[in-house]
């Protein structure tokens, strides 16, 4: 079975590159709200909503994009990780791709759920801003769970 929505192999060692700096800058800005003075800019916004101010529609808005681009880097790692073949695609792969990704998407909703019925205020919206990259996270450690765990179980079979 090919699949031709994977990428080549390589693309997941620069994934991970890109993954492990992003997510622990990531874990760094929840903790301290840090933002870089320099890459305060201009940016195209479609839609800019501040806070006790106007909503501007398809403007330039100066902002800080620390937050951004962490979080672009985090995004772009993560699906270069999941969107990689391995060394040996095969239909096992494949399997243990899709049941992964299905469990992912199961464990996400039932954590979003969750945080519907008990999380309120501004905090529901801190939840919602993890909750995007949610699927990713555990979609990548699933399956490579899986696999660490078929490879020992191949290996004490030999």
């Amino acid at each position: 079975m090919t699949n031709k929505l994977l990428l080549p192999n390589r693309f997941k060692k620069i994934g991970w590159f890109i993954l492990i700096p992003a997510f622990i800058a990531g874990v760094i800005l929840s903790i301290t709200g840090y933002e870089a003075n320099w890459l305060q800019t201009n940016v195209f916004a479609i839609v800019n909503n501040e806070f006790f101010g106007k909503t501007l529609y398809f403007q330039f808005v100066e902002i800080n994009i620390t937050n951004t681009a962490v979080g672009v880097l985090f995004l772009g790692g993560a699906m270069l990780v999941a969107f990689s073949k391995e060394k040996t695609e095969d239909e096992f792969i494949v399997n243990i791709r899709l049941t992964s990704l299905l469990w992912a998407l199961l464990v996400n909703n039932i954590l979003l759920l969750i945080a519907f019925v008990f999380i309120y205020g501004t905090t529901f919206f801190s939840v919602m801003v993890y909750n995007m990259f949610t699927v990713l996270i555990i979609f990548i450690l699933r399956f490579n769970y899986l696999l660490y765990k078929n490879s020992k179980t191949v290996i004490d079979e030999k």
